[in-house]
């Protein structure tokens, strides 16, 4: 059994490139942009509406599943839940800060620092990676195209061009066979640890969680990474150890 990685599968929001983690500041920035059509509503007390509607809706397997797939819309839908709640239910209005925020939202991300540079290393290295991701095929090819990501994958796998997403083990099932590696030979890195790091285990696959925001595994947690580094560039030392130490 290989203790390093043969292959590689990586995950694309929050791991290459930043996107929950931009979601604060283009709510601000939203609010600010729009609070002239605000009627009567304080903008703190809109975002946090927004934000407790969000996490309702979002927290929902199933619907998390549809939503994805229809972010644009799902939005909407969800600001206007959000006005609502605050007696103002006003589709209008709720398009407006929908479109605003995603525009806003889109010129926030950014590769993660040092994310590129580490998987040009690893390319140099001759080790195969592949992407997973959930979500859109538009969203998710326009974010790879906009920052050159496409050359250095073997294969891309996006949930709406597959039919299937994580935490699935089809999707998983065909990111193995695009590397042509047993699951022991493969890392899988991502930040969503039931995702990423559970789903994948099950299989044999080791899962690398990228902790971003660097909170530390959930007391009692059930899942045990392999590996767990606060931001991409912690896989190139991962890689440049000693079999005993990666182990």
């Amino acid at each position: 059994m290989a203790l390093l990685p043969g292959g590689m599968l990586w995950d694309l929001d929050d791991t290459i490139l930043t996107f929950d983690a931009v979601a604060d500041i283009s709510w601000d920035q939203t609010l600010h942009q729009i609070s002239s059509e605000l009627p009567n509503i304080d903008s703190r007390v809109l975002k946090n509406a927004i934000k407790d509607t969000a996490r309702v809706f979002w927290s929902d397997p199933d619907r998390h599943r549809t939503g994805r797939l229809h972010l644009d819309r799902t939005r909407q839908n969800i600001v206007l839940a959000a006005l609502s709640s605050l007696h103002v239910p006003d589709g209008n209005l709720a398009a407006t800060i929908a479109a605003t925020y995603g525009r806003i939202r889109d010129e926030q991300i950014r590769p993660v620092p040092g994310a590129v540079e580490t998987l040009r290393i690893l390319q140099k290295q001759n080790i195969p990676l592949v992407l997973v991701t959930n979500g859109e095929s538009k969203t998710q090819r326009e974010k790879i195209r906009r920052f050159h990501l496409e050359p250095f994958f073997t294969a891309i796998c996006i949930e709406e061009e597959c039919g299937v997403g994580k935490p699935d083990r089809e999707i998983y099932e065909r990111a193995l066979a695009a590397l042509g590696l047993p699951p022991e030979d493969v890392w899988m890195i991502g930040d969503n640890l039931i995702w990423e790091v559970a789903a994948p285990q099950k299989l044999g696959i080791r899962g690398i969680w990228v902790d971003y925001q660097r909170r530390g595994l959930p007391e009692g947690s059930p899942v045990i990474p392999y590996k767990i580094v606060g931001t991409a560039t912690e896989i190139v030392p991962l890689i440049s150890l000693p079999h005993s130490q990666a182990q």
